[in-house]
């Protein structure tokens, strides 16, 4: 519990402060931290005495001649939890040291504690970063689903429990923004700081919330069964603007679907990964006609459901030639206008606001009678009526495969 390098510190800190040598010794009597480094590894033979009675001991000159190792001044044990851990020393003559004795032994002792504490959030952390990697790459004929289960039950997690995957990357807009400020030591706190916001509000004991890689971070959420998926949603927007106040960085957020299992959360997991990345480069018209919520700035959505993208899911994990073929057989007429972005817009604002004209508009903010004159276009470049719904889905399709470009099979992985 007392790391030679922190009684180290501790030690030479303090006798820089109160101008006498203070010595921290660990529960066996050997000295790990002096403000005198030649005294660090010796043997201090009254802190033995002192570790086991708890009590503290003073030695004169006379008296520290007939101990090993003790010059003269205070012994005092360090506890914490109930248990003597080590010992800190002053050495000085007791009349001059014994005032510093009672303040040096509570200040190391508050340290000591502060030290475990962040000890034992680290390895929290650590251990919630390995479980979720684990089920992220779970593979049923590499290891069982039960093993899983035991492993996160010694954490403290119920997988039984119902869950939701909830990812959340993290990016700096301004790519010289990391070369110009960011240390190591700089990122590392940014990292602390946002895996803090977002476990502020993903504070159920149950929820699993884990940096994954740089600028991501994982969350299993405990979803009760009366919850809504609306107040996730709004959870997870306020999230991102939390984060977006925090000197330029925006967030993102993909959110998969709720599951019960081992098996179920690496799905939902990676749902949530590719609700992210098809997210990012389709959009939502529909949901980036409703004002945001961040008091400001784009109307671009910052929350992406995978159910609102199954249909791209499935198209991306067709692979690109698939993709490219269906795009030449249906859209080659509409690819060659100059307005060929408008024009895919606007079939798949047509097909997304479920073949309704006024909900289009909405969607695209144009006029209805705007909707009208893009759809006759393009009816007459494909000579394909709009309204006849299975030529419009795939044309809408191929709209999508557009959208997903080249970097739509990186959402497969």
């Amino acid at each position: 519990m007392l790391s030679p390098s922190l009684a180290q510190e501790i030690a030479g800190d303090t006798t820089a402060v109160i101008g006498f040598n203070v010595l921290i010794t660990d529960a066996q009597g050997t000295v790990i931290g002096s403000g005198d480094s030649s005294r660090v590894g010796s043997f201090h033979e009254a802190s033995v005495e002192v570790v086991r009675t708890k009590e503290p001991a003073t030695h004169t000159a006379e008296q520290a001649q007939r101990l090993r190792g003790v010059r003269p001044g205070v012994t005092l044990p360090l506890v914490t939890g109930g248990q003597a851990v080590g010992t800190v020393g002053i050495t000085g003559t007791p009349a001059q040291v014994r005032r510093f004795g009672l303040l040096v032994k509570r200040q190391t002792e508050i340290l000591l504690r502060e030290s475990v504490m962040l000890r034992s959030r680290l390895l929290a952390e650590r251990a919630a970063e390995k479980l979720l990697g684990d089920i992220a790459s779970y593979d049923p004929e590499v290891v069982e689903g039960e093993f899983l289960m035991f492993r996160a039950a010694e954490l403290g997690f119920d997988l039984r429990l119902r869950r939701v995957a909830v990812a959340f990357e993290v990016t700096v807009p301004d790519p010289g923004a990391r070369r110009v400020g960011a240390s190591t030591q700089d990122m590392a706190l940014v990292r602390s700081e946002l895996l803090r916001t977002v476990r502020e509000v993903f504070a159920d004991p149950q929820d699993i919330v884990a940096s994954t890689a740089p600028g991501w971070i994982g969350v299993l959420h405990r979803l009760p069964p009366t919850r809504p998926m609306e107040a996730l949603v709004a959870e997870c927007r306020r999230v991102a603007d939390v984060i977006a106040a925090h000197g330029g960085l925006t967030a993102r957020v993909g959110i998969g679907e709720p599951a019960a299992s081992v098996g179920g959360l690496y799905d939902s997991y990676h749902d949530a990964c590719d609700a992210l990345r098809l997210g990012a480069r389709l959009g939502d018209p529909l949901t980036s006609a409703r004002p945001s919520t961040g008091g400001g700035g784009s109307a671009a959505p910052s929350v992406h459901l995978i159910t609102d993208l199954r249909v791209p899911q499935v198209l991306a994990a067709v692979g690109q030639s698939a993709r490219n073929r269906l795009l030449d057989c249906t859209a080659a007429q509409l690819r060659a206008q100059p307005d060929w972005p408008v024009l895919r817009d606007t079939v798949t604002a047509w097909c997304e606001s479920g073949f309704n004209l006024v909900r289009a508009a909405e969607a695209l903010h144009i006029h209805r009678n705007t909707v009208v004159y893009r759809m006759n276009k393009i009816e007459q470049l494909t000579t394909r009526p709009l309204r006849d719904h299975r030529t419009t889905m795939a044309l809408y399709l191929a709209c999508l495969a557009d959208q997903l470009g080249s970097g739509a099979d990186a959402a497969e992985g």
